[in-house]
């Protein structure tokens, strides 16, 4: 061999050894070149040099993929400093996801993952998968015994609850860690911090909220007096004095107020390493206290001081931020919501308006980073706030300058509040893929499995919820990975005209309300005109309502006090300003708050003297009533299929138990005399037998026992041979004309004023049904079978689904064999219809078609002949 050539060989292979990297050295290189100078912009770097390994061909080792790991929690650390929200949170769930799925160990997964993970979590408001992660390394510390990480876990879930109004939870959990575990001076002070952030946010009776905010304060003041000489404690420091400030702010003490948030600015400063966040968030502060004390212009510098921290090229000129500048940051929000308040102070509406405007946008962006039911839920109760302020501001335009269009504005901000989440999930529905409804249908399979486990109490198996929120939280990460496209805005441009145009074709008035803190306000649109009506919930006004429907609790109540029931339905229908009869035969609801458990139809348009229920004055008397979600969903009603009505009936009756529904089979035997179908009765009536022969039925019925449930417990309905939660029907995939709840309480369960109730109605509308007739109480089963079976001879005949439940309650007020005691509202008026006003089409005639042809036919030859006849006639002459 050429020796020249032999030399280069042998510094080839030299080079190799000496000069080159292995993948793993490379990426800890990366990250070690990184971290000595962090920037904003070095970040590229990082990505690249994961790029690059993935690019790589040669199969990966488990040293390097912990390597990567690394290297997305250093990212991600990184890119919470600089302000990069969204980008952090998606490095941390690369790198929980790759050390879950690969089994990776030796590293400290909880400290720079999955805690930072959590409180991102919370700081977007996505609040379930915060409890999950949380929950998950609280487990993994519990198990390890690492009491630190344990407390770290305590605290964080005490946020969690906190954001989610679950304060009592809250205070309950570090209260109880207080008293049983063996803490450090410095975690005994971050849990006091906790908890006197936890007793402000107590809302109940005056007396004892006034011993909350002592409590609150004593909490935040023996934070400091544990923590004031630790030096590595100066956030959790500052963090109480500024505790203290907001407390002093509701207490109205703007002076002492004063005094804390200098304090707090204090021990903020020590803090080597600031987050642009954090910065902020103590200007706005600043901000919300020089708005306090009416100190407008410093008010504004602070909020300018806020948009400059955290956009960057924001021009202070301008005032408002681009939108384009903005993103998902809750800081922006709060600071654009006080710069609206600071616009109104000075009486600028427009400018508050567009301020307001800027959030909404803000919101919509945090909404497409939320995966869970609950979390959407909860964030949309922030933009209901901001919608009140801003239909106030409408209101007060259009009073001044009466201009139509402030109210349709006003009304449109409404109309965006009105059950999202059930909107967009229908919405969203045709566009997701396959895989992605599969993945979503197993995460509310293993969100069923954790409630279920979670009633059973003390009973519960801690490690079965921990496995199944390990399972949740893995096809979570696997969804965000297939890039889910979701729909923000679940309506397509709402058009008013085609709102007015619907209704007149309808023959129908709408209502809308939206329930605010103080007040309720009525949207009517009747003769392509909307009317904007303000009624007050002070005094007695929100007393009155809750005692009206305290009415229905019982069948006694109204039974006891007619003349009570009288005098108040007839207050709360003139307040509620329900329009008067007029030329318009429909009246459409759209309820909002609790007044989603009232009967609209049982209130008293004159008040009388009679103790006969069959002559009262009722709403019912004037109109055919229809409840629906949102104006949007009567716009753009589904329309009804043409096929012969098929049923699947679902009739558990529970004979010979503590449950036996007796007068269930005569609603059995009712739409049997009335439609063909399917039928299942006692031990066939079970859950399997419902979802295999549900789907392509036009109508599905189910007789059987319901529960609300309460706050802790989920509304529910039974099977024959299983009781099921409201969440579990979201994966049924149904497309029914009707579905009735005949059952107890099927419209009721936790309520949440953006979205109304948790009830085993919302599953079904869920699953797909737009049209349901189902219950507001406990009902009897004598009179919902005498109701059905007036209801389905109306269906029969073609009648509108409205129309055949009003005509079904006045004939049954009407039936002489039932007595006036049962005649009460309470047994007609539970049955509430929410969907389309639409009559049903008839299905093709034929045998009619063809009658008709023949008639058609046998007339023709007769004039024929008749034409025939007189041409002879005329020949002859």
């Amino acid at each position: 061999m050429n020796l020249y050539r032999l030399y280069g060989l042998l510094f080839f292979l030299l080079s190799l050894n000496v000069f080159s990297q292995n993948q793993e050295e490379k990426i800890y290189n990366a990250i070690d070149v990184f971290t000595a100078q962090p920037s904003a912009e070095a970040l590229s770097n990082l990505a690249q040099t994961e790029n690059d390994f993935w690019k790589n061909p040669k199969p990966k080792s488990s040293e390097e993929l912990l390597a990567i790991v690394i290297l997305n929690c250093n990212k991600g650390y990184f890119e919470n400093q600089f302000g990069q929200t969204l980008e952090a949170v998606k490095s941390y769930e690369k790198a929980w996801m790759l050390y879950q799925k690969k089994k990776l160990k030796n590293y400290d997964i909880i400290e720079y993952c999955l805690k930072p993970l959590g409180n991102l979590y919370t700081i977007l408001g996505d609040y379930e998968n915060a409890e999950n992660i949380i929950k998950q390394y609280y487990f993994i510390s519990s198990e390890e015994k690492n009491e630190t990480q344990k407390v770290a876990a305590i605290v964080n879930l005490s946020n969690v609850y906190q954001n989610t109004g679950n304060v009592e939870k809250a205070i309950d959990l570090i209260e109880k860690t207080l008293k049983t575990e063996k803490l450090s001076t410095t975690q005994k002070g971050v849990l006091y911090n906790n908890l006197g952030a936890n007793y402000v946010l107590t809302n109940v009776g005056f007396v004892v909220k006034n011993n909350a905010l002592k409590n609150a304060e004593s909490s935040f003041l023996k934070t400091i007096s544990l923590l004031k000489k630790d030096k590595s404690q100066s956030e959790t420091l500052a963090n109480a004095y500024r505790n203290l400030a907001k407390l002093k702010i509701e207490q109205n003490d703007l002076k002492m107020a004063s005094e804390y948030l200098v304090k707090a600015n204090i021990e903020f400063q020590k803090i080597t390493s600031k987050e642009p966040r954090k910065i902020a968030q103590l200007y706005y502060e600043t901000a919300f206290l020089n708005f306090k004390q009416g100190n407008i212009n410093e008010a504004n510098q602070n909020i300018s001081a806020v948009f400059k921290t955290l956009i960057p090229n924001y021009n202070a000129k301008n005032s408002l931020p681009n939108q384009n500048s903005l993103y998902a940051e809750t800081v922006l929000l709060d600071a654009l919501d006080l710069q609206a308040a600071l616009y109104s102070a000075e009486n600028k509406p427009q400018n508050a308006l567009k301020s307001f405007m800027l959030s909404f946008y803000i919101e919509e962006l945090l909404q497409t980073i939320l995966i869970y039911e609950n979390s959407k839920i909860i964030t949309q109760i922030r933009n209901r706030n901001r919608t009140e302020k801003c239909i106030e501001i409408y209101n007060l335009l259009y009073q001044k300058e009466k201009k139509p269009g402030y109210l349709e504005s006003a009304f449109l901000l409404s109309e965006q509040t009105k059950s999202v989440v059930l909107k967009s999930h229908l919405s969203n529905a045709a566009s997701l893929s396959r895989e992605q409804k599969l993945i979503l249908q197993q995460l509310q399979n293993w969100n069923t499995t954790i409630l279920k486990e979670q009633q059973k109490l003390e009973l519960a198996d801690i490690s079965k919820i921990n496995e199944a929120i390990k399972k949740q939280n893995e096809l979570m990460l696997l969804l965000k990975s297939k890039d889910t496209k979701t729909n923000t805005k679940s309506q397509n441009a709402f058009e008013l005209t085609k709102l007015f145009d619907k209704l007149e074709k309808d023959n129908a008035v709408l209502v809308e309300y939206f329930f605010g803190s103080n007040v309720i306000y009525n949207f009517t649109i009747q003769n392509k005109k909307i009317k904007l009506y303000s009624i007050s919930l002070e005094h007695r006004g929100l007393t009155d309502l809750v005692g009206f429907i305290n009415y229905f609790n019982d069948a006694k109540t109204i039974a006891d006090n007619p003349k009570n029931y009288n005098r108040l339905g007839n207050k709360i229908y003139k307040e509620l300003e329900i329009p008067k009869p007029h030329h318009h035969k429909n009246l459409i609801i759209i309820p909002d708050g609790i007044l989603g458990f009232l009967p609209f139809e049982a209130l008293i348009t004159q008040e009388s003297e009679t103790a006969n229920f069959a002559k009262m004055h009722y709403v019912l008397n004037d109109f055919d009533l229809a409840y629906t979600n949102s104006a949007d969903f009567y716009l753009n009603a589904v329309p009804f299929s043409n096929d012969k009505k098929s049923v699947v009936g679902i009739f558990p009756v529970f004979e010979k138990t503590n449950y036996a529904l007796r007068f269930s089979k005569n609603e059995l035997q009712s739409i049997k005399n009335n439609f063909d179908g399917q039928f299942f009765e006692n031990e066939s009536a079970t859950f399997l037998n419902f979802k295999n022969n549900a789907a392509g039925k036009s109508i599905i019925h189910l007789s059987t026992h319901a529960s609300a449930g309460d706050l802790e417990t989920p509304a529910s309905i039974k099977f024959y041979d299983q009781e099921i939660v409201y969440s579990e029907l979201y994966n049924l995939q149904l497309n029914p004309d009707l579905v009735v709840l005949s059952a107890c309480e099927t419209g009721i369960g936790k309520l949440f004023k953006a979205e109304g109730a948790m009830s085993v109605a919302r599953g079904f509308q869920f699953a797909g049904a737009r049209n349901l007739l189902f219950s507001l109480w406990n009902v009897n089963d004598y009179t919902t079978s005498v109701f059905m079976d007036y209801f389905y001879k109306n269906v029969k005949h073609n009648s509108s689904y409205s129309k055949a439940v009003s005509d079904a309650k006045r004939d049954f007020l009407k039936d002489e064999n039932v007595s006036n005691a049962k005649k009460s509202p309470y047994y007609w008026s539970a049955f509430v219809y929410y969907g389309s006003i639409e009559t049903p089409e008839k299905s093709p005639n034929y045998i009619l078609y063809i009658i008709s042809f023949l008639v058609i036919i046998g007339l023709f030859l007769v004039f024929k002949r008749y034409l025939n006849g007189k041409s002879s006639r005329n020949s002859q002459n």
